[in-house]
């Protein structure tokens, strides 16, 4: 019986271990850690923070998806990976003892590290802004939106240099103009969009389609301004500066932090954490460990004034799983590996009274298609999505598109 070992619970984790089980049955004994026992439907923080979701609304217990299917669910921190004895270690409770588990393969969907620290007065537990990439954050982030509601000022809604995750920033300041101009409070707060990209719609991947066209016009539209290739230097309180000298004061900023690799598998990885691998998802060097997700290492399409990273979204992140999935199980049944297919991305963003698709196959250019377009349509299907998406991981059903 194979051992696997997958550290995450969250799209490519689940994904993985429910697939891998699939798969193997009895042949694999599979044990997914994470210091979250929570999945939580990342997508879909914007609108808790808007307060359109309550988090009972968008999370689910792994252990209770996860047990019924015979996967085995430990509910604790990873500290290290020693890949020559093929062993992780992890912290348990507050004693923070370690334990070790052996594998026979290993699948790493940690996600990223949200390095705030490396921006004085970033974040929101030792500094002076919001976030929205964990759902504790968002939750907060959420009583300090009803706080402007209540008492207008300035906004500044963006993301620092080092970011690789755009998107959520983009849905928000759409999202705060709309739910601000419902209220007829439009004119009394400025809304500034900051940001490393090079230009609007950059997205860390040289753009999609007709996105620069597209978010300079739709911002315009909104009177939203923008400050593009712009790199922070500190946050003080009520005050982002700029690396230039210019200041930004705030009541309210949510503001993207710069991107790592997660401490307990960052060794493996270049010297910003995230791991190399060849196009099975397999490790470069260690070829029973199999990356996923935010912890890849995708070299960006170009080089930019300010440094931004290749987002790998909850769509790229389950393709990834299902082929190191399918070409573990090809290795334990001595099974021709599948090829694996080009990674594209499909997204949908949310801009308050309408939505916008984004599509790029590849993901990366030059591509065969790529198209930012906007509809109300595509806000049902990102609702429609969203109750989808819950029920296949709530259930398992890992098989499902």
């Amino acid at each position: 019986m194979k051992r696997i070992v997958v550290l995450g619970s969250s799209f490519g984790g689940l994904t993985a271990a429910f697939d891998l089980k699939r798969f193997l049955g009895k042949d694999a004994a599979i044990t997914v850690v994470s210091d979250d026992d929570r999945f939580v439907f990342l997508p879909s923080l914007p609108w808790l923070i808007m307060g359109h979701r309550r988090p009972e609304d968008i999370t689910l217990k792994a252990a209770d998806i996860l047990k019924p299917r015979g996967i085995d669910f430990l509910h604790e921190a990873a500290v290290r990976v020693e890949p020559e004895a093929s062993k992780v270690f992890t912290a348990a409770g507050e004693s923070g003892n370690e334990s070790e588990i052996p594998y026979d393969y290993l699948v790493i969907s940690t996600g990223p590290s949200l390095a705030f620290d490396e921006i004085p007065g970033l974040g929101p537990d030792k500094g002076h802004t919001n976030c929205t990439f964990t759902l504790d954050h968002a939750v907060n982030t959420h009583a300090a939106w009803k706080k402007i509601l209540e008492d207008p000022g300035p906004v500044v809604v963006g993301s620092s240099q080092g970011v690789s995750c755009f998107g959520p920033s983009y849905e928000l300041a759409y999202e705060m103009d709309a739910e601000l101009r419902r209220r007829n409070m439009r004119h009394r707060v400025p809304l500034i969009y900051l940001t490393s990209e090079p230009y609007l719609g950059h997205m860390g991947v040289g753009g999609l389609g007709n996105s620069k066209r597209f978010f300079e016009d739709t911002f315009a539209e909104r009177e939203i301004k923008c400050m593009v290739n712009q790199a922070i230097e500190e946050i003080a309180p009520g005050e982002v500066r700029l690396k230039d000298g210019t200041k930004l004061p705030f009541k309210f900023a949510m503001i993207a932090p710069p991107f790592k690799g997660v401490p307990a598998v960052a060794p493996l990885g270049n010297p910003r954490g995230f791991i190399p691998v060849d196009k099975q998802y397999r490790h470069t060097r260690y070829k029973n460990i199999f990356v996923v997700g935010v912890a890849v290492a995708i070299a960006p399409p170009e080089p930019t004034p300010v440094p931004t990273g290749v987002p790998k979204t909850g769509f790229m992140t389950v393709k990834m799983a299902k082929t190191a999935a399918a070409v573990i199980k090809a290795e334990v049944k001595n099974e021709t590996p599948p090829s694996p297919g080009e990674l594209n991305v499909v997204c949908i963003m949310d801009m308050g009274n309408t939505a916008a698709l984004m599509k790029g196959d590849p993901v990366l250019p030059p591509r065969r298609k790529s198209v930012t377009k906007k509809g109300a349509q595509y806000k049902a299907l990102k609702i429609a999505f969203e109750r989808y998406f819950l029920f296949k991981m709530k259930h398992g059903f890992s098989n499902l598109p």
